[in-house]
C-alpha cells in the first residue's frame, strides 16, 4: 500500500528463531558414540552440535495480501483472485482482505486514482482506463467518481501522445493525421479528443 493505515498485529513474513534442536545431535547407541568433540560430521568447529534450522512457517492468509499490497495498490478482487492462486481458500481470502481493507491497507477508490494516473502517464485514454477498472469489479458510480478526480488534461495527453510518436503534423498532411487519429482511438481516446488533437474527424 503506497500510504496504508496502522497494522501493528501484521507482519509480511514471520523470521523463525533458531532455536531448534531437532537433529542436531547425532547419537549411535549401538556403538554409544554421541557427536564428537572435533567439531567434524555434524558438529561445529567449536565442538557444539549444530542445530537445524526449523522451516520458515507458512505465511497466513493477511501476511500474503499485505505481501502484495506493499508492493502497489490492488483492487478487492485482483487481490482475492491472486490470493485463491496462492492456495488460500476463497471465505480466508476476502476475510483477509477484510481485515486489510478496515485498516486502511486496502481501498478500491485509492487503487482506481492510482491506476488512472498510471495509465493516464502511460499515454492511455479516458475510455480504455475506464474499460480496464471496470475489470476490477468496481461499480460504475466508483469508477465515475474516480474519473471525475483526474487532475489531468486528456486533450493535453493525446495531443502529447501524437507528439511523441509521430511528431509534428502539417496541416495538408492527411495520411499522417490519419495514422495519429488511429493511433489515439487504439490508446482510447473520445472521438472530440481524437478531433481536436488531430483535426481529423475519425467518424469521416
Amino acid at each position: 500500500m503506497a500510504g496504508g493505515g496502522h497494522l501493528p498485529d501484521i507482519t509480511v513474513s514471520d523470521q523463525p528463531d533458531d532455536t531448534s534442536n531437532a537433529g542436531g545431535d547425532v547419537e549411535n547407541h549401538g556403538n554409544d558414540v554421541v557427536g564428537h568433540s572435533s567439531g567434524r560430521g555434524n558438529g561445529d568447529r567449536d565442538g557444539k552440535p549444530r542445530r537445524a534450522r526449523r522451516p520458515r512457517p507458512e505465511p497466513t492468509p493477511t501476511q500474503r495480501a499485505l505481501g502484495l499490497l506493499v508492493r502497489r495498490e490492488h483492487s478487492r478482487r485482483e487481490l482475492a483472485r491472486k490470493l485463491q492462486a496462492r492456495g488460500v481458500e476463497p471465505d480466508a481470502a476476502n476475510a483477509a482482505i477484510d481485515k486489510l481493507n478496515a485498516a486502511g491497507w486496502q481501498d478500491d477508490a485509492r487503487f482506481a486514482e492510482q491506476l488512472i494516473r498510471s495509465r493516464a502517464a502511460a499515454g492511455h485514454g479516458p475510455l480504455r482506463i475506464r474499460a480496464e477498472l471496470g475489470t476490477h469489479g468496481l461499480a460504475r458510480e466508483a469508477i465515475a467518481i474516480a474519473m471525475d478526480g483526474y487532475d489531468g488534461d486528456w486533450l493535453d495527453n493525446a495531443r502529447d501522445l501524437v507528439r511523441r510518436r509521430i511528431g509534428a503534423i502539417a496541416a495538408d498532411d492527411r495520411a499522417a493525421r490519419h495514422k495519429a487519429a488511429d493511433l489515439l482511438l487504439r490508446r482510447g481516446f473520445t472521438s472530440d479528443h481524437v478531433r481536436a488533437a488531430t483535426r481529423f474527424d475519425p467518424d469521416d
